[in-house]
């Protein structure tokens, strides 16, 4: 018997002496034709053993050697979401009853990326152009600030419907597929854009920004880029965009935390230079963005209209006076209210930290709140 190792499986072969005898040559033939089935049976249970005992052995073997590329493969496989839409899309937003009432939620399902969105403010359309979405935009309203300079020239592509808040006429008038932008001109039903439940009545979908909702915060921008990322399909654009404002956020954040906390309050003219205080009670995500650079809101949870008397008694450190294209210029303002005899005990007349904010800005509910406090930053800093 001779042993054969081919691709290091076991084979045997058998061969036969055979006695020079005839009758020796009949008896090795008789015995070998009586035994054969059985070495043969033999033979292939012995190659197959072996065979299989030396797969067992390499696969042993290759587990062995790379345990950690096959799990991390498995995890990375895992761990890594689809950066693409899959339509239809149903995204958890806004609706409510009316001028007054509260919000609450109501889903809109997309079956495709809108193609032509009117965005009901300009720090609406503002963002959209951050995402890449100039072309999907057949009309803006409400250009009530001097708007971002880095996305000025996308900005003159979007037609403007109206350089004031818009009606639900000319809204509807351009035909959008999707309506985006500030909660409160959602909320009636013959003023504004016209109501979330009208819209969709229509065939028209909406959008209520996130952050235009009363207990909206920071995050509420970031909740805002990523469900627009994935509605239009950009998921790539709207996360890169939201580490950039976290990073922005942080700084702000870092800078500020050696200043200590002050107090302000929200003011305008109301007229002939009197002051009127506005409590921002609602303006949560305002609020959020400034508390970056430490300042809280000394009338935030109040309701209601606030006198020139409570705001005496309160004494806040700053004052942040809202400035809008149209409005009263701050500059003849400013100087009213540091002349006015019965504000002269507040601190902030005092200190002269009475700063203009541009209203597109603070009041666009959109990543432009960062261009505003950054420069606010650094004028507080400055005193």
């Amino acid at each position: 018997m001779r042993i054969i190792i081919i691709d290091r499986c076991i084979c045997f072969l058998y061969s036969t002496s055979y006695v020079h005898t005839e009758k020796g040559t009949r008896i090795m033939r008789h015995e070998f034709k009586r035994y054969a089935p059985l070495l043969v049976v033999l033979l292939m249970a012995v190659m197959i053993a072996a065979c299989s005992s030396n797969t067992k052995n390499e696969n042993a073997a290759a587990s062995t050697a790379a345990p950690t590329n096959s799990s991390n493969t498995a995890a990375e496989e895992t761990a890594a979401p689809s950066t693409k839409t899959v339509y239809p899309l149903t995204i958890e937003n806004f609706t409510n009853g009316g001028e007054g009432t509260e919000w609450k939620a109501k889903s809109q399902t997309f079956d495709k990326a809108p193609e032509k969105v009117v965005a009901n403010t300009q720090g609406a359309a503002e963002l959209l152009i951050k995402l890449g979405l100039t072309d999907k935009m057949v009309g803006v309203a409400a250009l009530y600030g001097a708007g971002d300079p880095a996305v000025q020239e996308e900005f003159k592509k979007i037609p403007v419907i109206s350089k004031e808040y818009a009606s639900k006429e000319l809204v509807v008038g351009a035909s959008p597929d999707l309506v985006l932008g500030r909660s409160d001109l959602y909320a009636d039903a013959d003023w504004g854009v016209g109501t979330v439940e009208g819209l969709n009545e229509l065939g028209i979908k909406t959008f209520v920004q996130n952050t235009s909702v009363k207990g909206a915060t920071l995050d509420s921008l970031y909740k805002d880029i990523e469900q627009l990322g994935q509605i239009f399909d950009v998921q790539e654009n709207a996360a890169a965009y939201i580490e950039e404002l976290k990073q922005r956020a942080q700084t702000l954040q870092d800078n500020a935390a050696a200043s200590g906390e002050k107090t302000f309050a929200y003011v305008s003219d109301g007229g002939n230079g009197a002051i009127a205080i506005y409590s921002g009670n609602v303006d949560t995500f305002a609020g959020d963005v400034l508390g970056l650079l430490g300042l809280k809101n000394s009338f935030g949870t109040v309701t209601g209209e606030i006198s020139k008397e409570q705001l005496i008694a309160t004494n806040p450190d700053v004052l942040l006076l809202s400035v809008y294209t149209g409005g009263v210029n701050p500059e003849e303002t400013l100087k009213a209210f540091y002349a006015d005899p019965s504000l002269q005990s507040l601190n902030a007349i005092k200190n002269k930290t009475i700063y203009p904010i541009d209203f597109n800005q603070f009041w666009g509910y959109s990543y432009s709140i960062f261009d505003g406090a950054e420069k606010l930053a650094s004028e507080l800093l400055a005193k």
